[in-house]
């Protein structure tokens, strides 16, 4: 059964930028605000900007990819590969699921359960890579969107 992103704990993304030593400036604040308010759906970096600018209006955009990048690096979002080449970013969830993800209106779900050993085992043999992790995001249309 799919699941919706957990609320999310700005002080904890908080703690966490300052443990690996980053400035909580106002527009980091800002960009980490506006992630966390939308954990429901995957949000572009313009979307991000022109969200954060209507709290903030200094907010830069080339500010708003490298704070990203600072949120992706310390494990609090996660990058959403979109299938016309650019990169949405959602709210990490806590422990490994994999994302159902609504090509319309951007919605996300995570689900589990998905034993993946046989295919990993594969693709190792057959690649003469050892496996160190996967990521899997289906993307389809929410029923609101078909």
């Amino acid at each position: 059964m799919p699941a919706e992103p957990s609320s999310v704990n700005l002080e904890e993304w908080f703690d966490r930028l300052e443990d690996s030593g980053y400035r909580l400036t106002k527009p980091l604040r800002v960009v980490a605000e506006v992630m966390a308010k939308n954990s429901y759906c995957t949000l572009s970096p313009t979307e991000v900007y022109d969200l954060g600018r209507e709290h903030y209006p200094k907010l830069g955009l080339v500010t708003v990819y490298r704070t990203l990048e600072k949120l992706e690096e310390v494990g609090v979002i996660q990058r959403v590969h979109q299938a016309g080449g650019c990169n949405s970013y959602i709210a990490a969830p806590s422990g490994h699921q994999h994302l159902l993800i609504c090509r319309n209106c951007g919605r996300v779900e995570y689900f589990q359960g998905i034993d993946l050993t046989d295919l990993v085992s594969r693709v190792e043999a057959k690649s003469y890579y050892s496996i160190q992790d996967h990521w899997l995001q289906l993307i389809g249309l929410y029923k609101s969107c078909q």
